[in-house]
């Protein structure tokens, strides 16, 4: 099993395409929220198995969706024990507009992981906020908590910008060598 985990929920496919940019830098296991808030058989057990948790959801009215929300509210099982305690955590979020609330996503997931006694992971990266900067820049929306990416509404997840898609992967770069640097 992966010793970092990517557990999210994507309502339409942009969040998905997110965690697997992350995934693919980090060397993570995906673990899909269902469109029911559910986990797939054995997911409970690989976050267990996991030495760090990253958490993604798209932000909604915002907020993280109602099916991350459901997962979060059933790790109240392994939060009884401190089965996730020291272990890392991290979080991403999307939405449609370059704000669009996503903070409240990442404060959710921040406060998740604190009640499990977890250690944060932020983004490591500095903003793209000269006069220079253009939208398809490394950490353009310059979040420094977790990875914050912007898909329009009316854009296909093929279509979020290559500079959050690069995000991504440095968010995913960072939380791999982190996760290396604590647990070896």
């Amino acid at each position: 099993m992966s010793k970092i985990v990517i557990v999210y929920h994507s309502g339409y496919g942009h969040t998905k395409k997110i965690a697997e940019a992350v995934a693919a830098s980090a060397g993570a296991a995906l673990l899909a929220i269902d469109a029911e808030g559910n986990l797939p058989e054995g997911g409970w057990e690989q976050l267990a198995a996991a030495k760090m948790i990253v958490f993604g959801s798209p932000t909604y009215m915002g907020g993280a969706s109602w099916q991350f929300k459901k997962f979060a509210d059933a790790s109240s099982k392994p939060w009884f024990t401190q089965q996730w305690k020291d272990k890392l955590a991290a979080g991403f979020t999307n939405s449609a507009t370059m704000n669009g609330d996503k903070l409240s996503t990442l404060h959710y997931f921040f406060t998740l992981s604190q009640q499990h006694s977890m250690l944060w992971v932020g983004t490591g990266l500095m903003p793209s906020n000269s006069k220079a900067a253009t939208r398809n820049d490394v950490n353009y929306v310059g979040s420094f908590s977790g990875l914050m990416t912007v898909s329009p509404s009316d854009a296909s997840p093929d279509e979020i910008p290559p500079g959050d898609i690069a995000t991504a992967q440095a968010f995913g770069k960072r939380v791999a060598e982190v996760a290396a640097k604590v647990f070896g």
